[in-house]
């Protein structure tokens, strides 16, 4: 069988390490046939992809906190490959201390950090990819979010602000990049993932009950996996899924009932 994304090639915003959600949506679409170009923030990534078996020819260097990063990077995107099919955000950040104890302990510097690159990155590279005409038509847009933008998660604190702003960011996008670009405009949607162990997830302070008490709130007491949250990512992206956009998908067994 071909796959769902035979032919169709992604920029994949994210990945550190096999661990990554980031990862198993990139698995999950050359399982389905695509093709997968990917970024890295700095040098350190840089050698963590390389690590993974990637080559350099199927990577490129994008700090989402800079705008002139990310126009260098889609200029090579679109150089290398072509105009792409889409692209995986799984990108967020917060200082250590805004993840830990009371939300008062936040601070104005650490806020902004943690809205600039868990949330206006997505707008940023959105903007980009539209301006830079690199997406194809009905090209599909995929963010990873978490239940921690809706209710007060134990230590998530700053996060689950900057994680709410990124869905309503989601839902604003949806809107106007098919206003921007008519019948062939992008669509966007949000993965919120159920919490599993992640480098990401090993940043909040008390992870560990974090992940035991999502466990003990899946449907059947295991919590979701990589390839599940890639094959929802691999969906989003692919045609079968051109009636959804501007929605949050809760990929968390069941996790968002309770």
């Amino acid at each position: 069988m071909a796959g769902i994304l035979a032919g169709k090639k992604f920029l994949v915003m994210g990945v550190a390490n096999k661990r990554s959600i980031a990862w198993g949506c990139a698995e999950q679409i050359k399982a389905q046939g695509g093709e997968v170009v990917y970024s890295y923030q700095n040098d350190r990534l840089e050698k963590s992809l390389l690590k993974l078996g990637l080559a350099e020819e199927e990577m490129v260097e994008c700090d989402v906190a800079s705008d002139e990063s990310i126009d260098a990077a889609f200029d090579q995107v679109k150089e290398k490959f072509g105009q792409i099919d889409g692209l995986v955000h799984a990108v967020a950040f917060a200082p250590k201390n805004e993840l830990e104890g009371s939300i008062l302990n936040s601070s104005r510097e650490g806020y902004l950090t943690a809205q600039n690159i868990s949330s206006y990155s997505l707008i940023a590279v959105a903007k980009a990819a539209q301006e830079k005409e690199l997406l194809a038509p009905k090209a599909s847009i995929v963010t990873l979010t978490f239940i921690g933008s809706e209710r007060a998660i134990t230590n998530y604190n700053t996060m689950g602000i900057a994680k709410a702003a990124l869905e309503s960011s989601v839902r604003y996008l949806a809107r106007d990049l098919a206003r921007e670009l008519g019948k062939t405009g992008s669509r966007v949607n949000a993965i919120s993932a159920g919490a599993m162990k992640t480098l990401a997830v090993t940043g909040i302070g008390g992870h560990k009950d974090l992940l035991e008490q999502s466990r003990s709130l899946t449907v059947d007491g295991v919590n979701v996996s990589l390839e599940e949250l890639g094959n929802c990512c691999a969906f989003l992206l692919s045609d079968l899924s051109t009636g959804l956009t501007g929605d949050i998908i809760y990929v968390d067994k069941g996790v968002h009932l309770s």
